[in-house]
């Protein structure tokens, strides 16, 4: 079984910053992309950064230039470092990741999800 467990959310004043990450345990075989969504009261949740198991890094137009996706491979984890934070930020963010297993193929994983509020 595959888990991945969030950590980093919290309450911060307009212009700070916050960093997020997760961790992948299990019977895991192989961590392919790695991803942050969030998803924000009434909205749909929504595409923020990929990684992917070589690096290559890809963001959403609203957080470029103040969001930056990493990851530790050797630790199964991806990272959210968040700087220059708006209101318009606030959000549950959730980590996604396309992980194989010996036993369950290759299909997508979800955190359970971590809040990121931005308020003075």
């Amino acid at each position: 079984q595959v888990q991945l467990v969030e950590s980093g959310g919290g309450l911060v004043q307009p212009g700070g910053s916050l960093s997020l990450s997760c961790a992948a345990s299990g019977s895991i075989f192989s961590i392919y992309s790695m991803r942050w969504y969030r998803q924000a009261p009434g909205n749909q949740r929504e595409l923020v950064a990929v990684i992917t198991n070589g690096g290559g890094t890809q963001y959403a137009d609203s957080v470029k230039g103040r969001f930056t996706i990493s990851r530790d491979n050797a630790k199964n984890t991806v990272y959210l470092q968040m700087n220059s934070l708006k209101p318009e930020d606030t959000a549950v963010y959730y980590c996604n990741a396309k992980i194989s297993t010996l036993t369950t193929g290759t299909r997508d994983y979800w955190g359970q999800g971590t809040q990121v509020t931005v308020s003075s």
